[in-house]
């Protein structure tokens, strides 16, 4: 029998027995897809010597890619040029850019190759967007107080 070559790492546990194979391959988290429509966020930092014309030429062919891969573009944002908390390959300003977009599980792993392979990306992450509604608060219950109790 062939036994595949799957890149894992075993660790064991507290009682010394071997817990689950877990990938350790930086974009195995991808290997996984669902066929189901997923809302994601990608948030891009591109080189800041990019001129606006070559930022928005690039934003283009980025949703071109996910509308070509059958999503649909919800929002996308042009952040403009930030100064970045710490030095990325010698950029201490990048230009950021925000999309967000519903797609299958299988354009992640294209998107996540195009942006490696490309010079322009500085760094780029893509997260499911999560429904971020504000659940109700409940009232606290007030203790009463020694003063209310004698009244």
């Amino acid at each position: 029998m062939a036994q595949s070559r799957k890149l894992t790492t075993v660790s064991r546990g507290r009682q010394g027995r071997p817990t689950e194979n877990k990938p350790c391959h930086r974009r195995a988290r991808f290997a996984i897809v669902s066929n189901t429509m997923q809302i994601y966020e990608t948030v891009l930092i591109l080189k800041p010597v990019m001129s606006d014309p070559e930022v928005a030429e690039f934003v283009e062919k980025t949703k071109q890619t996910i509308l070509g891969e059958g999503g649909e573009l919800v929002n996308h944002e042009i952040w403009g040029r930030r100064k970045l908390t710490h030095i990325i390959g010698k950029a201490r300003e990048g230009v950021y850019v925000y999309m967000k977009y519903k797609a299958q599980g299988a354009l992640l792993k294209k998107m996540a190759h195009n942006f490696g392979v490309s010079d322009e990306v500085i760094r780029d992450m893509t997260v499911v967007a999560r429904d971020r509604k504000m659940r109700e608060k409940k009232p606290k219950k007030i203790k009463p107080t020694v003063a209310a109790a004698q009244a």
